[in-house]
């Protein structure tokens, strides 16, 4: 009885180790993807315009600093759960970030918005 309950315990931690990895590699997309797209908007679609390229680097270097924030906290996420995990206790995501994250795609589609339309 008792080995089956610390088999119990080990698979659920390598399944929650796995399931941190895949979250870690999910803020790695998303990175990627925020990349992609600054690229595309800062500098495929003004040479593709013939108007006025700023606001569209503006919005895909603000892309790309999303990107690199993506990383950041990807990278200090795992951390955290690492340690929450070596510790027996479980982090939630944290609220400021949600927000943060969530201003920043919200400010970031309106100014590809506007860039669009103007």
């Amino acid at each position: 009885m008792k080995q089956e309950q610390d088999d119990e315990v080990v698979d659920a931690t390598r399944r929650t180790r796995l399931a941190a990895e895949r979250t870690y590699l999910a803020w790695w997309r998303s990175a990627l993807a925020a990349f992609a797209v600054s690229l595309g908007v800062g500098k495929v679609v003004p040479e593709l315009t013939s108007g006025e390229s700023v606001g569209y680097e503006l919005v895909g270097a603000g892309y790309a600093l999303l990107g690199i924030a993506f990383i950041g906290y990807g990278y200090r996420r795992q951390q955290v759960m690492e340690q929450a995990l070596l510790d027996g206790r479980f982090i939630p995501f944290d609220a400021r970030a949600a927000l943060a994250f969530t201003v920043a795609g919200i400010v970031l589609g309106v100014a590809t918005l506007v860039a669009i339309v103007v």
